[in-house]
């Protein structure tokens, strides 16, 4: 039987390839533009509404007893992935802010943009109601304020570390960036949920707790993760150098070394002014539909 040769996907798919990668990563100039603020506003209000919908509705639902703690603690994190996969390209997916303010401090994101997008976020977290005090995040049963308090910083700190290592800047884009996030929440969420209730993000305890009016333990949620947000940044500066630089727009892991730095600093502004193609997109031979 004849082998059949594979087609050449560097050709064959190139159209098609840089389509899906707009779809999942956007258009830098769309993040900047200021016109298109209010799309990006909307944007993070609807994805922390949601957030909020699935993490506080399953603590509603486990609180009576119809899900169990797993599934209650699981489906934040899955609807965080799915949130990035067909969200994250229009305002960065942040739905926390912690994470708008360690992105600003990391320079990545302009403190002008901070202040409307944490009001969005915790309006998005408003719109969802509470039952029984049943959708709030509180220390567990047996566990001090400081104990969920110290355990808030802890899981913040290293969801924050991962958010900046697989951030695109200051947008939380793509498959690996999805999966990485998506997955820690669900990891602390399955191990942390009975301490704290894994809330790392001051939105998603602040719809919940101005709707029941039970602010005993708001701190520990406001405090808590913004301190583990500050250690993650300092992590990642260690880490990958200092943000803000034209690296970080084209990934979101940083190098060290000065001279390969600038060379990729130099290749992201090429790519950002369409001066060159990425590296892996580059057409074979001149019929292969690029533009001249």
């Amino acid at each position: 039987m004849p082998i059949q040769e594979s087609p050449n996907i560097s050709t064959h798919d190139l159209p098609r390839a840089q389509r899906m990668l707009m779809l999942e990563f956007g258009d830098r100039k769309d993040f900047d533009d200021p016109k298109l603020e209010y799309r990006r506003l909307f944007s993070e209000l609807l994805g922390t509404f949601m957030l909020v919908l699935v993490a506080a509705g399953g603590g509603i639902l486990h609180g009576k007893g119809q899900i169990s703690l797993a599934a209650a603690v699981v489906a934040p994190g899955l609807m965080v992935l799915a949130i990035i996969l067909f969200m994250g390209a229009v305002s960065g997916a942040h739905l926390n802010p912690a994470v708008s303010l360690a992105f600003a401090v990391r320079g990545d994101f302009p403190w002008k943009r901070v202040p409307g997008y944490i009001v969005v976020q915790l309006l998005g977290a408003t719109l969802f109601g509470n039952v029984e005090h049943l959708g709030a995040t509180l220390p567990g049963p047996g566990y001090q304020d400081w104990q969920a308090f110290l355990m808030e910083i802890a899981l913040t700190g290293v969801l924050l570390s991962v958010i900046l290592g697989t951030a695109s800047a200051a947008q939380n884009v793509g498959a690996i960036g999805a999966l990485g996030v998506g997955g820690y929440i669900a990891l602390a969420g399955l191990w942390a949920a009975p301490v704290s209730g894994t809330s790392m993000n001051p939105a998603r305890s602040f719809g919940p707790a101005l709707v029941s009016g039970d602010w005993t333990a708001y701190w520990v949620y406001v405090a808590g993760p913004l301190i583990g947000a500050a250690i993650a940044v300092g992590c990642a500066t260690i880490l990958r150098g200092r943000g803000g630089d034209p690296i970080s727009h084209a990934a979101g892991a940083g190098v060290l070394t000065p001279g390969r730095a600038a060379a990729k600093a130099k290749l992201s502004r090429d790519i950002d002014a369409g001066n060159v193609v990425a590296p892996g997109l580059e057409p074979t031979s001149p019929g292969d539909g690029a533009t001249p």
